[in-house]
Protein backbone atom coordinates (compact mmCIF):
# COMPACT_ATOMS: atom_id res chain seq x y z
CA UNK A 1 0.00 0.00 0.00
CA UNK A 2 1.05 3.22 -0.77
CA UNK A 3 0.03 6.86 -1.48
CA UNK A 4 -1.45 6.35 -4.41
CA UNK A 5 -3.59 4.05 -4.09
CA UNK A 6 -5.03 4.80 -0.64
CA UNK A 7 -9.05 4.72 -0.87
CA UNK A 8 -11.47 4.57 1.99
CA UNK A 9 -13.12 1.34 3.36
CA UNK A 10 -16.14 0.05 1.49
CA UNK A 11 -19.46 1.20 2.75
CA UNK A 12 -17.88 4.00 4.81
CA UNK A 13 -18.68 6.96 2.27
CA UNK A 14 -21.53 7.53 -0.54
CA UNK A 15 -22.76 10.41 -2.87
CA UNK A 16 -24.90 13.14 -1.68
CA UNK A 17 -28.64 12.32 -2.92
CA UNK A 18 -29.34 14.83 -5.61
CA UNK A 19 -32.87 16.48 -6.08
CA UNK A 20 -35.34 17.81 -8.29
CA UNK A 21 -33.18 16.44 -11.01
CA UNK A 22 -35.83 14.64 -13.11
CA UNK A 23 -38.43 12.11 -12.44
CA UNK A 24 -36.10 9.03 -13.33
CA UNK A 25 -34.07 10.35 -10.48
CA UNK A 26 -36.54 9.00 -7.76
CA UNK A 27 -37.08 12.42 -6.03
CA UNK A 28 -38.12 15.24 -8.50
CA UNK A 29 -41.13 17.35 -8.10
CA UNK A 30 -41.33 18.03 -4.54
CA UNK A 31 -38.06 16.90 -4.11
CA UNK A 32 -38.87 14.14 -1.40
CA UNK A 33 -40.81 17.18 0.81
CA UNK A 34 -44.23 15.81 -0.20
CA UNK A 35 -47.44 17.63 -0.72
CA UNK A 36 -48.40 21.07 1.13
CA UNK A 37 -47.63 21.50 4.63
CA UNK A 38 -45.63 23.42 6.70
CA UNK A 39 -42.72 20.85 6.11
CA UNK A 40 -42.89 21.72 2.43
CA UNK A 41 -42.41 25.18 2.77
CA UNK A 42 -39.02 26.71 2.21
CA UNK A 43 -37.19 28.20 5.61
CA UNK A 44 -39.12 25.66 7.75
CA UNK A 45 -37.34 24.86 10.92
CA UNK A 46 -38.90 22.39 13.56
CA UNK A 47 -39.61 24.50 17.23
CA UNK A 48 -38.29 22.33 20.03
CA UNK A 49 -40.51 20.83 22.12
CA UNK A 50 -43.61 21.23 19.49
CA UNK A 51 -46.11 18.46 18.93
CA UNK A 52 -48.42 19.66 16.10
CA UNK A 53 -50.39 22.74 17.98
CA UNK A 54 -51.21 20.45 21.15
CA UNK A 55 -50.45 21.55 24.53
CA UNK A 56 -46.54 20.69 24.70
CA UNK A 57 -45.06 18.58 27.69
CA UNK A 58 -43.21 21.33 29.16
CA UNK A 59 -46.63 23.16 29.50
CA UNK A 60 -48.53 20.18 30.90
CA UNK A 61 -46.34 19.05 33.60
CA UNK A 62 -47.27 21.00 37.12
CA UNK A 63 -44.74 23.59 38.37
CA UNK A 64 -43.42 24.27 42.11
CA UNK A 65 -41.09 25.55 43.33
CA UNK A 66 -38.33 28.44 42.01
CA UNK A 67 -34.89 28.94 41.83
CA UNK A 68 -33.91 31.78 43.96
CA UNK A 69 -31.49 34.32 41.16
CA UNK A 70 -29.24 35.60 44.31
CA UNK A 71 -28.69 31.85 45.94
CA UNK A 72 -24.69 31.60 46.62
CA UNK A 73 -23.33 28.41 45.28
CA UNK A 74 -20.20 26.42 46.78
CA UNK A 75 -18.16 23.78 45.56
CA UNK A 76 -18.77 20.69 47.79
CA UNK A 77 -16.17 18.80 49.42
CA UNK A 78 -16.67 16.04 51.86
CA UNK A 79 -13.76 14.01 54.24
CA UNK A 80 -13.40 11.36 52.16
CA UNK A 81 -11.83 13.41 49.43
CA UNK A 82 -9.30 15.25 51.98
CA UNK A 83 -8.58 12.30 53.07
CA UNK A 84 -8.02 10.74 49.66
CA UNK A 85 -5.80 13.93 49.03
CA UNK A 86 -3.69 13.38 52.39
CA UNK A 87 -3.32 9.83 51.50
CA UNK A 88 -2.25 9.96 47.69
CA UNK A 89 -0.65 13.61 47.78
CA UNK A 90 0.12 14.15 51.19
CA UNK A 91 -1.38 17.42 51.42
CA UNK A 92 -1.40 19.23 54.48
CA UNK A 93 -3.39 21.90 53.76
CA UNK A 94 -6.14 22.04 51.99
CA UNK A 95 -6.55 25.54 50.28
CA UNK A 96 -8.61 26.97 47.11
CA UNK A 97 -4.91 26.53 45.23
CA UNK A 98 -4.75 22.90 46.45
CA UNK A 99 -7.73 22.01 45.09
CA UNK A 100 -7.46 24.28 42.02
CA UNK A 101 -4.20 22.18 40.93
CA UNK A 102 -6.04 18.75 41.70
CA UNK A 103 -8.55 19.33 39.65
CA UNK A 104 -11.43 19.75 42.42
CA UNK A 105 -12.56 23.46 41.82
CA UNK A 106 -11.56 26.15 39.80
CA UNK A 107 -10.92 29.85 40.42
CA UNK A 108 -13.95 31.53 40.99
CA UNK A 109 -15.74 28.72 43.30
CA UNK A 110 -16.41 29.15 46.87
CA UNK A 111 -15.84 26.20 48.74
CA UNK A 112 -17.77 24.12 51.70
CA UNK A 113 -16.28 21.06 53.74
CA UNK A 114 -18.99 19.00 54.00
CA UNK A 115 -18.96 16.02 56.77
CA UNK A 116 -19.55 12.80 54.62
CA UNK A 117 -17.10 10.17 55.10
CA UNK A 118 -13.90 9.71 57.60
CA UNK A 119 -10.77 11.67 58.00
CA UNK A 120 -7.50 10.46 60.27
CA UNK A 121 -4.71 12.56 59.29
CA UNK A 122 -3.98 15.99 61.28
CA UNK A 123 -5.09 18.87 58.18
CA UNK A 124 -5.23 22.72 58.15
CA UNK A 125 -8.04 23.66 56.48
CA UNK A 126 -9.00 27.49 54.46
CA UNK A 127 -11.76 27.66 53.43
CA UNK A 128 -15.22 29.60 52.80
CA UNK A 129 -17.53 27.80 54.88
CA UNK A 130 -18.08 24.42 56.75
CA UNK A 131 -20.31 22.43 58.56
CA UNK A 132 -20.34 21.22 62.31
CA UNK A 133 -19.89 18.05 61.73
CA UNK A 134 -17.11 18.29 59.17
CA UNK A 135 -15.85 20.73 62.16
CA UNK A 136 -15.72 18.43 64.29
CA UNK A 137 -14.05 15.65 63.05
CA UNK A 138 -11.06 17.61 61.73
CA UNK A 139 -10.63 19.52 65.07
CA UNK A 140 -11.22 15.52 66.68
CA UNK A 141 -8.14 14.42 64.25
CA UNK A 142 -6.24 16.83 65.51
CA UNK A 143 -6.32 19.59 62.02
CA UNK A 144 -7.79 23.14 62.34
CA UNK A 145 -9.94 25.07 60.16
CA UNK A 146 -10.03 29.05 59.06
CA UNK A 147 -12.79 30.64 57.29
CA UNK A 148 -11.67 32.70 54.71
CA UNK A 149 -13.93 34.75 53.26
CA UNK A 150 -14.48 38.39 55.86
CA UNK A 151 -17.79 38.56 54.22
CA UNK A 152 -19.22 35.14 55.62
CA UNK A 153 -16.92 35.64 59.16
CA UNK A 154 -19.12 39.40 59.01
CA UNK A 155 -22.41 37.08 58.91
CA UNK A 156 -21.45 34.58 61.43
CA UNK A 157 -20.68 37.97 63.79
CA UNK A 158 -24.65 39.49 62.52
CA UNK A 159 -25.99 35.90 63.46
CA UNK A 160 -23.82 35.87 67.06
CA UNK A 161 -24.96 39.66 67.69
CA UNK A 162 -28.79 38.92 66.61
CA UNK A 163 -29.03 36.06 68.91
CA UNK A 164 -27.59 37.93 71.54
CA UNK A 165 -30.57 40.71 70.81
CA UNK A 166 -32.88 38.13 71.26
CA UNK A 167 -31.82 36.68 74.48
CA UNK A 168 -31.69 40.31 76.07
CA UNK A 169 -35.31 40.54 74.68
CA UNK A 170 -36.60 37.36 76.20
CA UNK A 171 -35.06 38.17 79.53
CA UNK A 172 -36.55 41.64 79.09
CA UNK A 173 -39.89 40.66 78.59
CA UNK A 174 -39.61 37.57 81.31
CA UNK A 175 -38.87 40.12 83.88
CA UNK A 176 -41.52 42.66 82.68
CA UNK A 177 -43.99 39.46 82.96
CA UNK A 178 -42.92 38.80 86.31
CA UNK A 179 -43.38 42.27 87.38
CA UNK A 180 -46.58 42.63 86.13
CA UNK A 181 -47.71 38.83 87.81
CA UNK A 182 -46.09 40.41 91.27
CA UNK A 183 -47.95 44.22 91.13
CA UNK A 184 -51.28 42.22 90.10
CA UNK A 185 -51.05 39.71 93.36
CA UNK A 186 -50.59 42.73 95.11
CA UNK A 187 -53.00 44.53 93.83
CA UNK A 188 -55.40 41.31 94.52
CA UNK A 189 -54.46 41.05 98.03
CA UNK A 190 -54.93 44.82 98.74
CA UNK A 191 -58.71 44.32 97.43
CA UNK A 192 -58.98 40.64 99.18
CA UNK A 193 -58.58 42.61 102.83
CA UNK A 194 -60.69 45.87 101.90
CA UNK A 195 -63.56 43.65 101.27
CA UNK A 196 -63.09 41.25 104.68
CA UNK A 197 -62.26 44.58 106.14
CA UNK A 198 -65.86 46.27 105.36
CA UNK A 199 -67.50 42.45 105.94
CA UNK A 200 -66.18 42.81 109.33
CA UNK A 201 -67.52 46.23 109.75
CA UNK A 202 -70.97 45.07 108.63
CA UNK A 203 -71.51 42.29 110.70
CA UNK A 204 -70.32 44.36 113.41
CA UNK A 205 -73.00 47.09 113.13
CA UNK A 206 -75.55 44.15 112.57
CA UNK A 207 -74.70 42.60 115.74
CA UNK A 208 -74.36 45.78 117.70
CA UNK A 209 -77.63 46.89 116.08
CA UNK A 210 -79.43 43.24 117.72
CA UNK A 211 -78.35 44.14 120.75
CA UNK A 212 -79.91 47.48 121.09
CA UNK A 213 -83.32 46.37 119.45
CA UNK A 214 -83.20 43.14 121.96
CA UNK A 215 -82.65 45.57 124.81
CA UNK A 216 -85.37 48.33 123.72
CA UNK A 217 -87.86 45.75 123.66
CA UNK A 218 -86.90 43.77 126.87
CA UNK A 219 -87.33 47.52 128.26
CA UNK A 220 -90.46 48.05 126.74
CA UNK A 221 -91.65 44.53 128.07
CA UNK A 222 -90.69 45.38 131.93
CA UNK A 223 -92.70 48.88 131.67
CA UNK A 224 -96.01 47.60 130.35
CA UNK A 225 -96.03 44.40 133.40
CA UNK A 226 -95.78 47.68 135.57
Amino acid sequence: MSLHNLKPAVGSTFSKKRLGRGEGSGSAGTSGRGHKGAKSRSGYSKKIGFEGGQMPLQRRVPKFGFTNPNRTEYRVINLDIIQKLIDDKKVKEITLESLIANGLASKNDLVKVLGRGKILGSVKVKVNKISLSAKNAIEKAGGSFELINSNLASEEVKISKDSIVKETKKETTKEAKKETTKEAKKETTKEAKKETTKEAKKEITKEAKKETTNKSSKETKKETKK
